[in-house]
């Protein structure tokens, strides 16, 4: 296990579950949690598989030993999570879980067997939960997908727990050309989710995000609750977007492929976590922390094992600014233009 955590308590969390043939660290970097993390101002948690619990290096999502609510992996996550919150004092209501192929089945299985844990998942290149119970199962539910009806699918998560409400809100994504794991099942995934919450099985929203089809599914109140991109033509991986743009970050890599849009950054903002007072927030808690002479003993990051990505450092122009009343009054004026 890995963490990351910011130096202000009360944060978010987001638990991120590698794929197979990946690490905690490899996933990190890629897909590029890390940097949004330090951005924003939110606390990483990315459990690592070990090859002993599976030769592939992928979570054991369709074993029910690894997947029934208070057993095995699924049971190794959740204590992990509890351990984050009370050891780093994260608000409960805004934990979230998100994780690509082995992983993103894995996060469909706790969303399904500890949905009172989680304000919102995200699934990239994923399975339904409940959709494998053996290996050859799951091998034929990633080649030829298991159909259900929506009732069908619902039923396997209201029998997992005995949670009734509120229900994660959910980012589906996945690759139109995925030959390992068929985008169908992304279908699935939210027919599933459409059940959970009672909503209609018609978008209420269809648009156009960074060039790609966004289908959005609303509750009564018009909030968004799921959310679907497929990106025609990508393979099976996490979708990226590199460069230096505030929605860009990542490295492409085995699984991590470079089209144009940032699963990570849409996924975070679906979730609320790139809302601007939270990033002014960030902001001002670091330049606190680098005003003051013991700031290098500062726990600002707690373990990083994960990315090896470090707190950027505050620029500071020649003779503009001298001493902590000018660094302060230049962020108030910064904190001003960023509220319009």
């Amino acid at each position: 296990m890995f963490k990351y955590v910011p130096a202000r308590r009360n944060s978010a969390l987001v638990v991120v579950l590698h794929g197979c043939a990946q690490t905690a660290a490899s996933y990190d970097l890629g897909a590029g949690w890390s940097t949004l993390a330090d951005r924003y101002g939110f606390a990483l948690l990315l459990p690592q598989q070990r090859i002993s619990n599976n030769p592939n290096n992928g979570f054991n999502w369709f074993l029910p030993g690894d997947t029934e609510r208070g057993k095995g992996e699924a049971r190794s996550i959740r204590d992990m999570i509890e351990t984050a919150i009370v050891e780093h004092g994260i608000d409960r209501r805004r934990v979230f879980i998100t994780g690509l192929s082995a992983g993103g089945a894995m996060a469909c299985v706790m969303l399904g067997t500890y949905p009172e844990l989680f304000a919102a998942g995200a699934v990239i290149a994923g399975l339904p939960f409940g959709t494998a119970t053996t290996l050859n199962e799951a091998l034929e539910s990633m080649v030829h997908v298991r159909a259900r009806s929506a009732c069908e699918w619902g039923d396997l998560v209201r029998t997992a727990s005995r949670h009734r409400g509120p229900w994660p809100r959910l980012s589906v994504w996945h690759g139109g050309a995925d030959a390992v794991v068929k985008r169908e099942n992304a279908d699935q995934i939210v027919k599933q989710w459409i059940d959970v919450h009672g909503l209609g099985h018609e978008p209420a929203l269809e648009e156009m995000v960074d060039g790609y089809p966004r289908r959005v599914w609303r509750n009564r109140m018009g909030a968004d609750v799921i959310e679907l991109y497929v990106i025609p033509g990508m393979a099976h991986g996490a979708p990226l977007a590199t460069g230096s743009d505030e929605k860009h970050c990542g490295v492409p890599g085995a699984f991590l492929l470079d089209v144009g849009i940032s699963s990570s950054y849409h996924i975070a903002r679906f979730w609320g976590l790139t809302k601007q007072a939270r990033k002014l927030d960030w902001i001002f808690a670091r330049w606190g922390r680098n005003s003051r002479s013991e700031a290098a003993a500062s726990p600002a990051v707690a373990r990083d094992a994960a990315s090896k990505t470090e707190l950027a450092k505050p620029r500071q122009a020649k003779g503009s600014l001298r001493g902590q009343s000018s660094a302060g009054a230049a962020l108030i004026r910064l904190a001003r233009w960023l509220r319009g």
